[in-house]
């Protein structure tokens, strides 16, 4: 075979192999995912000679509370999951309810299956709501609001505690009131929004649990955290279904070409 020939072949399988690549890395780019909040600092590092600046971002610190269960248990007891938070009080006889309502929609579906588009469930995503009125909201009044909605307590906890321990959590770890579109008391946190935790107790996201839209979204940005590479984590390898295509092609390609390339050397003769 003439170096033509060689060019051809190598050309055949390049090409297929170069789209697939490119494809590859469009795929992988064209999911946005859920925004991180809350940079804590910016670090300079040298990386091939060159000086990257990374951003340190907010992991909200463990707190202890009381679940309605009467259990003792720390945040950071929840491992591997994303996490939604909300506040609310059993006695609320406005926003709460509702608010309730929708997260106890949600931890349903989960449990059910998930969102039908994604395919999450309810082993991925863990639900906390805090009482801001823990004087009143002991643990039996937790209890009785916990089973009026029919809530599973095997991944969501009605936490109470002392005032200053949730009240500084919801304003120096979760920033509640830098995000809300209304003002918010400091006194009392009563706050539509609820905030998404990625696995690191990082902050992804605050939605509007009253919102349809937002709760959407928010079920959506459960399941791209689902996806989402560990810290350090290596890309995937390719997927040998896609690579068998790829190379069925290149096959194809290469054919095409060195009968091209034969007829024309015939013909020329």
């Amino acid at each position: 075979m003439n170096n033509k020939g060689l060019i051809a072949i190598c050309i055949a399988v390049l090409i297929p192999l170069a789209c697939y690549i490119v494809l590859k890395q469009t795929s992988d780019n064209a999911v946005v995912m859920p925004r991180h909040y809350l940079p804590d600092k910016l670090t300079d590092t040298v990386v091939d000679g060159k000086m990257t600046t990374d951003t340190i971002w907010h992991t909200v610190e463990n707190i202890k509370l009381v679940n309605q269960l009467g259990d003792t248990i720390h945040l950071h007891d929840i491992q591997g999951k994303s996490i939604v938070m909300d506040f609310f009080f059993t006695s609320c006889g406005s926003i709460c309810p509702k608010l309730t309502a929708n997260m106890a929609n949600m931890q349903r579906g989960f449990k059910e299956g998930g969102d039908p588009m994604n395919k999450i469930d309810s082993s991925i995503v863990h639900f906390v709501s805090f009482t801001v009125d823990p004087e009143t909201d002991t643990v039996a009044k937790l209890k009785k609001y916990a089973d009026h909605f029919k809530i599973d307590p095997g991944n969501w906890w009605l936490l109470t505690g002392t005032k200053d321990s949730i009240y500084n959590f919801a304003f120096d770890q979760l920033k509640v009131d830098k995000f809300s579109t209304e003002p918010i008391d400091p006194n009392f946190v009563h706050t539509p929004y609820f905030v998404l935790l990625d696995k690191y107790y990082q902050v992804r996201g605050y939605y509007n649990g009253l919102d349809t839209t937002a709760l959407v979204k928010l079920s959506k940005d459960i399941g791209l955290l689902m996806l989402e590479k560990d810290k350090g984590g290596s890309k995937p390898p390719f997927d040998p279904l896609q690579m068998g295509i790829f190379f069925i092609l290149a096959v194809i390609i290469t054919v095409i070409v060195i009968t091209l390339l034969f007829r024309k050397k015939k013909a020329t003769a």
